[in-house]
């Protein structure tokens, strides 16, 4: 069957979403997955696109259990939400990924995005501790539980979280969640020197306390930010000695995004050498503690190249997060494929044996 324009569906339960999606797949018809549309950019173009699925009709919070720290929740339902949700009882969940607001939690798991946070509590997949998924041959398959140690045969968690949808549609997931902290404070270092401020990083991070988020900017700008109890936090405060800076500075810095942006990751010794690489005059956002920076970068095929060479040299890798189509075209999302790419075949294989999920997105 042969559609010329894709069909959008929006099913209200996992198990409507399971069923359209085996019908598809039935009839060898291209799915692309949809959660909130804010990370459409990453990947490379799907070279097929007969049917989006939509999950944001699946927003429900399933099951929270403030005693137990643990929130289960639908695939649809968008972080501020769930966030407004938690706060009810003085919990929160440690992810604030850019390009926001109105990321999905199973677009979040897809892509496996970060932000700031990911300096103390790492990323998504540190916390998720259940999921359910629609498999193209119709099934709900789910992995772990209200337990951390929930591992049998395949571990669904880990191969679904950053896939892009490439193996399978997340439905559900449950997470540990945090208590909101006693005391939340920002700390800035106006624009200026640039060495003065990778000084100053090493002193922050250098501290008892470490912060739990710290952003350095291209201006020299320095953001940090100190979650823990009221005597610890104002310790530190006083240690280094930053001027303060308003918590709203935060939202601002997660609304980042650009048309052509890409994504660096290297070893953390190697970021300041890696941002050295970046063509004069650019601008950029990095979190020195967790060795990534974000770079808009301006449409040069070729300029991306050498960043993402040097990266590679490191160890590191260089991903575009959003480019226009020749840029995409022109250099790939991804850099050179990993050495578990032959691994990564036999499990897109054992998934989606009809490569009808989101073809041409992912790696494979």
């Amino acid at each position: 069957m042969v559609v010329s324009s894709p069909v959008v569906e929006k099913p209200a339960t996992a198990e409507e979403l399971a069923k359209r999606l085996h019908a598809a797949a039935g009839s060898r018809l291209a799915v692309v997955p949809v959660g909130g549309g804010r990370a459409s950019g990453m990947g490379g173009m799907p070279s097929r696109c007969d049917v989006e699925l939509h999950t944001t009709l699946l927003d429900r919070v399933l099951e929270h259990s403030q005693a137990d720290m643990v929130v289960s929740v639908e695939a649809g339902i968008t972080l501020e939400a769930l966030q407004e949700e938690l706060g009810k009882a003085g919990q929160f969940l440690p992810l604030d990924p850019f390009n926001s607001p109105g990321h999905t939690i199973g677009g979040l798991l897809a892509t496996g995005w970060t932000g700031p946070l990911r300096q103390r509590f790492g990323s998504a997949r540190d916390f998720l501790i259940g999921i359910r998924v629609a498999l193209p041959d119709g099934h709900l398959a789910s992995a772990g539980g209200r337990v951390v140690k929930n591992v049998s045969g395949y571990d669904l968690m880990k191969l679904h979280h950053g896939a892009l949808g490439s193996l399978g549609v997340i439905v559900a997931a449950s997470f540990k969640v945090f208590p909101r902290p006693l005391h939340d404070v920002t700390l800035e270092i106006p624009a200026g020197s640039m060495e003065a401020a990778w000084a100053s990083i090493e002193t922050a991070f250098a501290l008892p306390l470490a912060p739990a988020a710290l952003e350095l900017f291209s201006d020299g700008r320095v953001l940090a930010r100190f979650l823990g109890s009221p005597d610890a936090v104002t310790r530190m405060v006083a240690e280094l000695g930053w001027q303060s800076a308003d918590a709203t500075v935060w939202m601002e810095h997660s609304r980042r995004a650009s048309d052509s942006w890409a994504r660096i990751a290297v070893p953390r010794r190697s970021l300041r050498g890696i941002l050295d690489t970046l063509p004069p005059g650019s601008s950029w956002w990095a979190s020195p503690g967790a060795g990534i920076a974000h770079w808009p970068f301006a449409a040069d095929a070729e300029a991306v190249r050498e960043v993402r060479r040097a990266a590679e040299k490191l160890q590191g890798s260089l991903v575009l997060m959003a480019a226009p189509p020749k840029v995409m075209a022109a250099v790939g999302a991804w850099g050179t494929p990993p050495a578990t790419i032959h691994l990564m075949r036999r499990l897109k294989q054992e998934f989606d044996p009809d490569g009808i999920l989101n073809p041409g997105r992912f790696v494979v």
